[in-house]
């Protein structure tokens, strides 16, 4: 019976170390992004993307809380605008988002994710527009760091399946706003 229960023991922790092992060659560094074509002038879409209060016009997560508290500071499109939020919904959590710059000739508006609830992560977020056509392409994206050992994740993870429906369905909502007439 003991020498069964040291088998056990054994097995398991060399288990535990070859993940370890494992994990320190995976990196950390994780970004995601999707794009969509917009039938609407670059300048349109940026309208719609240039300060954290035009892309909560189309954010997809609203809608998991449409109560969810929201505290607004700084000035509207300028580095510093940020807002946190607050809701009892698990799956919007607390955080803050912060604009961090905003490249009027680049159509590029970088943000600082801070979630503080369901658990403590940062990222940083980022929307680009440019010519396509007639029209535009828009870009929303993010990067993150993933810290060691928690890199096995990225073996079990598809970012498609995790958070691909709610980037698609704020990217459609900024099409169809960009898209209406004026």
């Amino acid at each position: 019976m003991m020498r069964t229960f040291k088998r056990i023991m054994l097995f398991l922790a060399a288990l535990l170390i070859i993940l370890l092992v494992v994990a320190a060659f995976i990196s950390g560094d994780c970004k995601y992004e999707k794009t969509i074509s917009i039938n609407a002038p670059v300048d349109k879409v940026w309208q719609n993307t240039n300060s954290l209060k035009a892309m909560d016009q189309w954010s997809p997560w609203n809608d998991l809380d449409p109560n969810m508290k929201k505290d607004w500071t700084g000035t509207t499109g300028q580095p510093g605008e940020k807002v946190c939020w607050d809701s009892k919904n698990e799956n919007a959590g607390k955080g803050c988002q912060e604009l961090k710059k905003v490249d009027e000739a680049g159509k590029r508006v970088d943000t600082e994710l801070k979630f503080l609830t369901p658990y403590e992560s940062e990222a940083n977020a980022y929307v680009t527009v440019v010519p396509e056509g007639n029209g535009s392409k828009a870009t929303w994206g993010f990067t993150s760091q993933i810290p060691y050992p928690f890199t096995l994740m990225k073996l079990f993870m598809n970012m498609e399946d995790a958070i691909g429906k709610d980037y698609q369905k704020g990217l459609l909502r900024l099409k169809t706003l960009s898209e209406k007439p004026q």
